[in-house]
């Protein structure tokens, strides 16, 4: 960790320019150099060729999950390390990385004793998921999340009536769960080392569904109550339509017959939590 390629999306709520400077003044601190940066989503993410050509060994993520997402896809490949600091709501891979959500202990700490460590994935086609993936109509409350942090309320009460609406419509149908139904109005997936953590949120239970929604609006969607739980190696989307679904909060439309599945990524995530 000696040439870094700072990214940050300024959109995130968190990741002001403030905060990125005074980011950037704690790795000149540390005697680390500053080969490029990204303003992401208004500028492009670098690929491989571009950060070995400017000397880039280690890329800084500070962002939420879903830019951490867009990154840590295009960099599948790469063979530097990544640093992903807190910069979203959730910051679930920042805290599944690190002791300390505190960023000046992070850099201090990856710079002197950090290790690299990989993660397991949801893959679903062209797509991944770090956090986690939720397949079903309840997805469509993406919508009243985003209007919800741009504070547009009256787009965030006509979003969430939608989502409401859809929710209760015709559900997901999924196969390869053992011991799950295989209609449910939003289907989680999380990884895991050995496998994939499913469970099915059924829209008969009106409370779950309002949970659903409420964890939606205030970001801490992993919080919601699920209805049914099992473990499985795959599963597949069954029925003859399209169906939501979001990668780490980030939405995409999965054809049926699609296979959901989980892999491990390459050993190039720093950690500085204590090893176990």
């Amino acid at each position: 960790m000696r040439t870094l390629w700072f990214i940050a999306n300024p959109h995130s709520g968190t990741a002001t320019a403030q905060k990125c400077a005074a980011i950037e003044a704690i790795f000149a601190e540390h005697g680390l150099t500053l080969a490029g940066r990204t303003a992401f989503p208004d500028e492009p993410l670098p690929d491989a060729a571009a950060l070995d050509a400017a000397g880039a060994d280690t890329v800084v993520l500070f962002a939420g999950d879903g830019t951490i997402n867009a990154a840590l896809c295009r960099l599948a490949r790469w063979d530097g390390a990544i640093l992903i600091l807190p910069g979203g709501t959730m910051n679930l891979l920042a805290k599944a990385l690190h002791d300390s959500l505190d960023v000046p202990t992070i850099i201090h700490a990856a710079h002197e004793r950090g290790r690299r460590v990989a993660l397991p994935y949801v893959e679903a086609g062209p797509h991944r998921a770090f956090v986690g993936l939720i397949v079903g109509p309840a997805g469509n409350w993406y919508r009243a999340r985003e209007a919800a942090r741009e504070r547009r309320v009256g787009a965030l009460l006509s979003a969430a009536r939608s989502a409401w609406r859809r929710t209760f419509g015709r559900g997901v149908r999924i196969a390869g769960a053992p011991g799950l139904r295989r209609g449910y109005q939003a289907v989680f997936v999380t990884p895991e080392p050995d496998g994939l953590d499913v469970a099915g949120v059924d829209a008969r239970d009106w409370g779950a569904i309002a949970e659903l929604g409420w964890a939606w609006l205030t970001g801490d969607w992993v919080s919601a109550r699920a209805v049914d739980h099992a473990l499985a190696r795959t599963l597949r989307i069954l029925g003859s339509r399209p169906v939501r679904a979001l990668f780490d909060g980030e939405p995409e439309m999965l054809e049926p017959g699609t296979v959901i599945q989980g892999g491990m990524g390459a050993k190039m995530l720093i950690a500085t939590k204590a090893a176990a």
